[in-house]
């Protein structure tokens, strides 16, 4: 027995090595950036793993833990971070993703360039800001000094007077600019991966495909406009500015998640986690908190794929489904479920393949009342 448990424990930790090796395959991407990105998309996958498989097994809670609304406070937490980033130290988002948000929001880069700037304590580009308003037809830079202790609301938006039309003209545009992108991610899954169903029922598909578009642009509308109101609200009460009112603008906008398909929140709140945390990370080494180890996202890769590995072939309940199809798919290969009957040891399987146990012992009748393991194709994946 000690020595079945022993060749058990041996190949648990082998086939583990083996799948961390295989993480370095992320060494074929350059872009090291491009590499952390990847590494700590991983990790929140992993760490989504980890805590269900505890929950599950109610190892250890902590406070939201047991909360409906935890998904919503992690969101929130990873937006505070990344609008905070997206203001103060824009270097650390990614090109791609700080291009969406630019695009997406109200308010002008050289404008933010101006807002930072009077953050720390420099000096604004009057001639560059002046070169930019010259065609707003509402804009007044005649008391903004070089060195202003806040930039106002008519710097902001300077083609609205009042804040609170601003915002409504804010929520408006944002509807009209991103609902044609959240359209096409909404319907092209209800087409590719459930086509039997939509050549049975176009109609329906539609209009389910158009209530989730219309749904999320509102969420992403109500995201802006509360992250704008949070900034106009500071400087009608505030007369100097800070750079922990854009994470807690962040943290308010955040609340937006509310309004979006519950299934959705902890999907959209797992895609914007890495971001933060690479903002983070960047931040955090940039200021000599955190060792500049060279490659370390590669051992972090390499060991976030053993983890997800890991729980794809023992817990795989643990994984969300979505990931759990997509790695099945990427494998193309059958995977037997994991989870062995309460009387078999730790080695078993690993004996198995090897042949040493006898047949008779291998191969419980249904007389012993041992369920047989249950395989699963990519057939069998729902959603597939």
């Amino acid at each position: 027995m000690h020595c079945d448990v022993s060749l058990g424990d041996f190949a648990k930790r082998k086939h583990h090595s083996m799948r961390s090796v295989a993480g370095l395959a992320i060494l074929a991407l350059d872009d090291s950036s491009r590499r952390r990105t990847l590494s700590l998309y991983l990790l929140a996958r992993l760490a989504q793993c980890a805590y269900n498989s505890a929950k599950s097994k109610n190892r250890f809670h902590f406070w939201g833990s047991h909360w409906r609304h935890g998904d919503a406070l992690l969101f929130s937490v990873a937006s505070a971070q990344i609008m905070y980033a997206f203001v103060m130290r824009p270097e650390s988002l990614p090109k791609s993703y700080r291009d969406f948000i630019q695009k997406t929001g109200p308010v002008a880069e050289p404008v933010y360039k101006a807002v930072r700037d009077s953050c720390r304590g420099g000096h604004v580009d009057l001639i560059g800001l002046s070169a930019y308003f010259a065609n707003k037809k509402n804009s007044n830079l005649i008391n903004l000094t070089r060195s202003p202790s806040i930039i106002p609301c008519s710097v902001i938006h300077p083609d609205r007077a009042s804040c609170l039309a601003h915002n409504v003209t804010v929520t408006s545009s944002t509807f009209k600019k991103t609902f044609p992108l959240y359209f096409s991610l909404t319907f092209v899954p209800f087409v590719v991966l459930r086509l039997q169903k939509f050549l049975e029922s176009p109609a329906a598909t539609c209009w389910r495909a158009l209530v989730g578009a219309v749904r999320s642009t509102t969420f992403l509308s109500a995201f802006v406009t509360l992250f704008q109101s949070a900034i106009c609200l500071h400087r009608k009460v505030a007369s100097k500015d800070h750079k922990l009112v854009y994470w807690f603008g962040g943290l308010l906008s955040g609340l937006s998640i509310l309004l979006e398909n519950k299934a959705r929140r902890a999907e959209l709140a797992l895609y914007v986690l890495p971001r933060a945390g690479e903002s983070l990370w960047y931040i955090l080494i940039n200021r000599h908190l955190l060792p500049n180890i060279k490659n370390a996202e590669v051992g972090l890769f390499c060991m976030c794929m053993g983890g997800i590995m890991y729980f794809l072939e023992y817990e795989p309940d643990t994984m969300a489904p979505f990931l759990r199809g997509l790695i099945r798919r990427f494998l193309a290969s059958k995977i037997t479920n994991p989870s062995p009957p309460p009387n078999r040891n730790a080695s078993y399987s690993y004996l198995q393949t090897l042949n040493v146990l006898e047949q008779s012992k291998t191969h419980p009748t249904p007389e012993n009342g041992l369920p047989t393991s249950e395989t699963y194709t990519l057939e069998s994946i729902p959603g597939l």
